[in-house]
């Protein structure tokens, strides 16, 4: 039997197809970005994202099953992300996915995107972690869940507001960087100083366990401003020490980020721990999730940085969990941005 499934991923930016044997072998990865189109707006115009879907979906699936010498003939199935996202964007992958499962008789498999993202952190592994804490923090989300196993993720804590890859987009403009916002912000917070500016950490009145980043993006925004919200921001090069201030809130994301997640693993008497999604890139995350972690007796696990943002590779890992499962779908599989 085969253990070749095809991923398809396009819930918002990105237009994705991996094949990936056994749930962790990658045998190939095509990712069309859609960044030059949005950085105009600074931010993703769903809209253009759809589009850019329906040109470039066939051709990266053609692309991937070209780069694995294989046809649609020899695989297990077809997993397709159909939720959370962009309505318009998953229904183009979703659309393709049931034409081709359909055409050529293969069972289709719908997959949930965070809970991939999760996946992903293990799929290096030679032992799987269950149960351990998983934490997702992209641009759209910011959770927590406790992984009994591949296929059971119980949420216990998400952002109360912005998500933390949004806070970084958000800093990023007030800071006159570039879109995507996390990267360029992280590269300018390498000559800054992370202790030169106090920005507040969240903290719930009730001690629970959660996340916010709105009053930090805000206090980032006042700083610039000089204390005055109604104040113009001023122009990047007369910021002052612009790269302190990116370095101070990098430095109260990853801390909040931290933080929580341990306290989470305290709570729950898990010692192993999953990062992944797109800010799961950011080095200093990686470096300070990994020494608080070891401090307390955990370990933290995260994907290789190219299966940090969206991708196809872990829609295909989880799609074979599901299909060993049975847990495969029909025609009828809708997406939701949910």
């Amino acid at each position: 039997m085969s253990e070749l499934i095809l991923g398809i991923e396009s819930s918002c930016d990105e237009t994705a197809a991996a094949i990936v044997e056994s749930g962790h072998r990658v045998v190939s990865s095509e990712i069309h970005s859609q960044i030059a189109e949005h950085a105009v707006y600074g931010g993703v115009v769903p809209e253009i994202a759809g589009r850019s879907h329906l040109e470039k979906i066939l051709p990266v699936v053609d692309a991937a099953l070209d780069a694995a010498g294989l046809e649609l003939d020899e695989l297990a199935g077809i997993a397709v992300t159909n939720r959370p996202g962009l309505i318009g964007s998953l229904l183009v992958g979703l659309s393709a996915a049931k034409a081709l499962a359909f055409v050529r008789g293969l069972p289709l498999i719908g997959v949930h995107h965070i809970e991939a993202h999760a996946y992903a952190a293990t799929m290096e592994l030679e032992e799987k972690p269950w149960p351990c804490l998983a934490l997702v923090v992209s641009g759209g989300h910011t959770s927590l869940y406790i992984a009994h196993s591949a296929l059971e993720l119980v949420p216990i804590a998400n952002t109360l507001d912005d998500a933390a890859g949004e806070a970084f987009d958000k800093v990023a403009w007030i800071l006159g960087l570039g879109y995507p916002g996390g990267p360029e912000v992280s590269k300018l917070a390498r000559d800054g100083d992370p202790d030169a500016i106090p920005f507040p950490r969240y903290r719930s009145k009730d001690g629970s366990i959660g996340f916010s980043f709105s009053g930090l993006k805000t206090a980032v925004l006042y700083h610039v401003r000089g204390g005055d919200a109604l104040a113009p921001t001023p122009p990047p090069e007369e910021i002052a020490a612009r790269a302190d201030v990116a370095a101070s809130f990098e430095a109260a994301v990853v801390d909040s980020l931290v933080s929580q997640t341990l306290k989470a693993a305290r709570k729950h008497g898990l010692e192993r721990i999953l990062v992944a999604g797109g800010v799961a890139c950011n080095h200093r995350l990686r470096e300070v999730m990994r020494e608080r972690a070891s401090a307390e007796g955990c370990t933290a696990h995260f994907p290789d940085p190219e299966w940090c943002t969206d991708n196809a590779v872990m829609i295909a890992g989880l799609g074979w969990e599901l299909f060993k499962a049975g847990a495969v779908s029909d025609l009828n599989l809708d997406a939701s941005p949910r």
